[in-house]
């Protein structure tokens, strides 16, 4: 069974906006067995998404179409819809009422004539009701083919998609069992590690796919089954990684679901009830955004100081200007102080610390640009290491972080199998 996701609107084609809708559609239509053939993105316009409609039918069995469904003129889905299946638009008394609930409850006056015109829909349709918006949603059929389309808005198309489009489509059709498992390593770059496992790969049943997912300093190894018969591909993948884990042990952090290394690492620190603080330069306050993007991460990150001059390493970290002096601000004396410092200031087990020049010029030091010491201290001891990253000013600072993170990870790996 074949899917296609269309995006319509003019913002998403100029890059006013990312498309996120697409991804999340895709991941939810996975995971009951459905294989996304294509995603497009197009214009609010009538040709367009006829076209486009059009080519998707011959494509797919289900078609799904975000975008375009709001009162506004440039909102065109409803209408070439209409056109497409040679239908009405009649209004539809459940939805007008749902238009009326959410002003009455939300926006604390009367809905306008053209705010109930949201509850015109092709008489051919059914609804799919939309509880957080006047859009609804419209599920039609053609020729076997299924046609949904839906609100732009993430938040409403999410609600639609898992409440409303994901249950009726498990309920109409019987789909393959589909399973991922998404193994996490760092440490080792991609065109190693597939010499290193190759053997393993070779010998994989057809039924399961192997794809490397790298990117700044870790690869993702995702394994990929896909039958009717759900046992042998449960049975199969699990066997798999049993044979695949002896090989990349030293560089083998975890599984992945749906988590990040700063994820990984959180919950880590939480099962040991160990904590961790950061001293960023070079960074810029990148590797503590991505521990406090994560819910509770409280729990064991203590805190973060963003000395990014010079003189704030002095003021606030108590780093000797002596010891700048004499090293330079991005040294692997100063990333040790940085680290040893903001350990004591917060009173955590780890620390980590970093200085460097991102670019695109030197800055306070003379070292290149890319040239960054990341330092990692402990209540036993501190070290650092020396990375040079290139010159992308983007690229160092994410780097650094990934790196970073390794180095925690690692360092956590080593507490956990003491």
């Amino acid at each position: 069974m074949l899917a296609e996701i269309i995006t319509i609107g003019d913002e998403i084609l100029i890059g006013q906006i990312v498309d996120t809708n697409s991804a999340f559609i895709a991941k939810q239509l996975n995971k009951i067995g459905v294989s996304v053939f294509q995603i497009t993105s197009i214009q609010d316009d009538r040709a367009h998404i006829l076209k486009a409609l059009k080519e998707a039918e011959q494509n797919a069995n289900i078609i799904i179409v975000t975008g375009g469904l709001g009162p506004t003129k440039d909102d065109i889905t409803k209408q070439t819809f209409t056109e497409y299946f040679d239908d009405i638009l009649v209004r539809n008394d459940a939805v007008t009422e749902n238009i009326k609930r959410l002003w009455s409850n939300f926006v604390v006056k009367t809905p306008t004539q053209i705010n109930l015109d949201q509850a015109l829909v092709p008489s051919k349709a059914q609804v799919l009701m939309n509880l957080h918006g006047s859009a609804p949603g419209m599920w039609l059929e053609k020729e076997g083919k299924i046609f949904i389309s839906l609100p732009g808005v993430p938040f409403e198309m999410k609600a639609l998609i898992d409440d409303e489009v994901i249950p009726k489509l498990a309920k109409r059709f019987e789909f393959p069992y589909i399973q991922h498992e998404t193994i996490l390593t760092y440490g080792l770059g991609e065109s190693a590690l597939a010499e290193r496992i190759e053997a393993w790969e070779n010998h994989l049943p057809s039924y399961i796919k192997l794809a490397y997912l790298p990117s700044l300093g870790n690869v993702r190894l995702r394994l990929s089954g896909k039958s009717m018969d759900k046992h042998l591909i449960q049975i199969e993948i699990k066997h798999q990684i049993e044979l695949l884990l002896p090989q990349i042990e030293d560089i083998f952090i975890g599984f992945e679901s749906a988590e990040s290394i700063e994820a990984v690492i959180g919950r880590q620190l939480i099962d040991l009830g160990k904590t961790v603080a950061t001293a960023e330069s070079c960074t810029g306050g990148k590797i503590a955004e991505s521990f406090t993007a994560i819910a509770g991460a409280s729990q064991y990150f203590k805190g973060s100081v963003v000395s990014y001059a010079t003189q704030s390493k002095v003021d606030v970290l108590k780093i000797d200007q002596q010891l700048i002096n004499e090293f330079s601000v991005v040294s692997s004396q100063v990333a040790e102080a940085m680290a040893q410092s903001v350990l004591n200031l917060f009173d955590t087990d780890y620390a980590l610390a970093t200085t460097g020049n991102a670019g695109p010029t030197k800055g306070d030091a003379d070292a290149e640009v890319g040239t960054v010491f990341i330092a990692l201290a402990t209540k036993d001891y501190v070290y650092s290491e020396r990375f040079t990253f290139g010159n992308y000013r983007h690229k160092v600072i994410n780097s650094a972080t990934n790196k970073a993170f390794e180095m925690l990870e690692k360092e956590i790996l080593k507490k956990k199998h003491y």
